[in-house]
C-alpha cells in the first residue's frame, strides 16, 4: 500500500510527501526482514531496528539501508513516469480518434504530409493560391493529396457555390471556393482548422 501511495504522490508531484512515505516504506521492509530473520513478531523488533539503525551510522547496515531507500525512490519515479506516459498516450489517442475524418484519416497527420506549397495555402486560407498550386502539380499526386484531405475531413465536399474554378479529383468536381468555410457550415468544403482569411 505504501509503495502504491508513493507512486500516486510522485504522479501528483508531492515531492516532500514522497520523501517521507518512501522512507517509511523502506523502514517497514527492513523491520519485516529483521523479524523474519529472528523468527519474531514484527512488533517485537521495532525497538531493535531503530537502535540498530541509530548506532550504525557508518556501518554497512546503514549504507545498505540508504542504498535501498535511494533505489526504491528511483523505482517510484520510474513507475510514476510510466503511468504519466501511458495517460498522455491514451489522451492523445482519444483526441486523435475524435479528429478522424469520414475516411478514417487524421487531418493533423494528413496536413503534415502535404507538400509545403499546399500547406502554405491552408495556413493562409488562400483559395486562389491553392487552385494554382494544384493546377501546377502532377495530376496523380494532386489527386492523391486531395483524396486524403477529403478522407481526413480536412476538406468536406459539397456545396453549390461555383464562383471559383473547381479542382478535378478522380473525375469528380470538388468546389474549392468553400475550402475556408467553418466546420459547422454545411455547404461547400470545410477547413478543419477553422477561421477565415481575415483572421490571419
Amino acid at each position: 500500500y505504501l509503495a502504491i501511495w508513493c507512486i500516486d504522490l510522485e504522479v501528483e508531484e508531492k515531492s516532500s510527501l514522497v520523501e517521507q512515505v518512501s522512507h517509511q516504506c523502506v523502514v517497514m521492509q527492513y523491520i519485516l526482514e529483521l523479524a523474519k530473520s529472528l523468527d519474531r513478531d514484527p512488533r517485537e523488533t521495532l525497538t531493535m531496528f531503530f537502535t540498530k539503525i541509530r548506532e550504525a551510522t557508518a556501518s554497512e547496515y546503514k549504507q545498505a539501508f540508504d542504498d535501498e531507500l535511494s533505489s526504491f525512490r528511483d523505482r517510484v519515479r520510474g513507475r510514476a513516469q510510466a503511468r504519466i506516459d501511458a495517460a498522455v498516450k491514451e489522451y492523445e489517442e482519444e483526441e486523435r480518434q475524435k479528429r478522424l475524418g469520414p475516411g478514417g484519416l487524421d487531418p493533423v497527420e494528413v496536413f503534415e504530409t502535404l507538400p509545403d506549397a499546399m500547406k502554405e495555402c491552408f495556413e493562409k486560407k488562400d483559395i486562389p493560391m491553392l487552385q494554382e498550386v494544384v493546377a501546377d502539380m502532377d495530376q496523380a499526386v494532386a489527386s492523391y493529396h486531395i483524396k486524403r484531405c477529403i478522407d481526413s475531413g480536412l476538406w468536406v465536399p459539397g456545396g453549390d457555390d461555383k464562383e471559383t474554378d473547381d479542382v478535378v479529383e478522380d473525375g469528380e468536381e470538388i468546389d474549392m471556393d468553400a475550402v475556408n468555410k467553418e466546420v459547422d457550415d454545411e455547404s461547400g468544403l470545410r477547413h478543419r482548422y477553422g477561421g477565415s482569411k481575415d483572421d490571419h
